[in-house]
């Protein structure tokens, strides 16, 4: 009887052992006395850029080019059992240009969605400054291809951002970077601009415009900083708003200066068309150079623009692609999807800017992280970006547009400044031609 008694007394307490260890594998794998769970096997990367309106010949290209990037993964399966989700936000606003308020709207929605990884965009500095504070606070990563303001990320005086524009306080709430960029930013590209037109131009006197946005303003300032310390002479700098619809007057204001050349500090959607079109009314600036930043070099700034009038000139704050052989995969591929004729220089950014993402996925899968269960599993995606964000912080990624690695500020470190000149391709059509780079040491 003893000896029943016992066998009667291991079967009842090892049975709801037995279930306890039934329910513990069931629910996930145990380390220690740590319980994970298995996540989901999709996970999102989005996009927000100005994909329509005005600004579609900026954004299209860009957005095209990290939907390649994803495309690509999935078909070569770049992250064993994920499959990635290419989610993509429009920008653009009522004004039919980018509208920071609808940007912060569409990252809004994307933090709410605990699969999303990681955004690339956004393209202007203005919607830059409406997003931040929302995906600093979240986590959620983001890598720009192409904004450059400097006091997105910078608090120095060297930058010209202290005082009223040290933004950083209101960007990064938590003290912690979330914000990349591969585009080298406007305190270099403003200066690369005033050197190529004072020393290799050899233009003396410029007047100046900017389109009293974020970006436009930073740049012509930097400009204006460098082309006067060139020893060259700022005839007056006026800012405009990207509504104006008539610079009429003032270009005939600027004519009795007697200018050497006009710089535009803005987009090609914010009055860079517009001038460029209305000193042609103005017959003393007819024929004179127009210099501008990267906001100038798009597809339809030389489609509407033309040959007409005098010299065109743009710098853009990332590396050729456009010619250089180590890209030509890559254009393939690009215009085999997409068109060759639908190639912007963003176009490689942000394909590049897609696969730091994904290889920053890749990275925190491999260091034990864990996807979130679902779109609703907030705790989940907050620990799986911030593993995200940690593998961009310490990545280094040869892509097309050459080496990306970021500092301390989540700037790039392969800092290059390209210039280009609108002029006839090979087959005749107005196109931005590559010149020359400047490299920032």
């Amino acid at each position: 009887m003893k000896r029943s008694w016992s066998r009667i007394l291991a079967l009842t307490m090892g049975i709801p052992l037995l279930l306890a260890m039934l329910v513990a594998c069931g629910s996930g794998t145990t380390t220690g006395t740590t319980t994970t769970t298995t996540g989901s096997t999709t996970i999102k990367i989005a996009t927000d850029l100005p994909v329509s309106g005005k600004d579609t010949s900026s954004g299209k290209p860009a957005e095209n080019g990290a939907h390649l990037a994803v495309d690509q993964a999935n078909k070569n399966h770049t992250i064993p059992n994920i499959t990635l989700v290419f989610d993509p936000k429009d920008d653009v606003g009522p004004a039919g240009i980018h509208d920071p308020a609808v940007g912060a709207a569409n990252v809004t929605s994307l933090v709410g969605d605990a699969l999303v990884a990681g955004i690339v965009g956004p393209f202007n500095s203005s919607v830059a400054k409406a997003e931040m504070p929302i995906t600093n606070q979240a986590p959620l990563a983001q890598i720009s291809p192409a904004n450059t303001n400097q006091c997105l990320t910078k608090n120095t005086a060297e930058a010209g951002c202290t005082g009223a524009n040290n933004l950083i306080p209101t960007l990064r709430p938590t003290g912690k970077v979330s914000y990349f960029r591969i585009a080298t930013t406007d305190d270099h590209q403003g200066p690369a601009g005033a050197d190529y037109m004072y020393k290799t131009l050899n233009l003396k006197k410029v007047y100046v415009i900017d389109d009293a946005e974020t970006y436009g303003i930073g740049i012509s300032n930097a400009f204006v900083k460098e082309f006067t310390a060139d020893g060259g002479t700022v005839l007056g700098h006026s800012s405009e708003p990207g509504s104006t619809t008539s610079y009429t007057a003032l270009l005939t204001q600027i004519a009795s200066k007697s200018p050497e050349a006009i710089y535009f500090g803005g987009l090609d959607s914010t009055g860079g068309i517009l001038v460029r079109q209305q000193m042609q009314q103005v017959p003393a600036l007819r024929n004179l150079p127009l210099g501008g930043g990267d906001g100038l070099v798009s597809n339809t700034f030389a489609s509407t623009i033309g040959l007409n009038g005098g010299s065109t000139f743009g710098t853009v704050a990332v590396v050729d692609t456009t010619t250089s052989t180590s890209a030509k995969t890559f254009r393939d591929q690009y215009g085999a999807v997409y068109g060759a004729a639908n190639l912007s220089v963003y176009s490689a950014s942000a394909y590049d800017c897609a696969n730091i993402i994904i290889q920053a996925i890749k990275t925190a899968l491999a260091n034990g992280a864990h996807t979130p269960q679902n779109s609703n599993d907030a705790a989940g995606g907050k620990a799986f970006r911030q593993a995200v964000i940690s593998a961009i912080q310490s990545i280094s990624f040869d892509g097309v547009t050459g080496h990306q690695a970021f500092d301390a500020n989540g700037d790039t470190t392969n800092k290059v400044i390209s210039i280009y000149q609108l002029a006839a391709n090979a087959t005749g059509k107005p196109d931005w031609i590559y010149k020359t780079a400047v490299t920032v040491s």
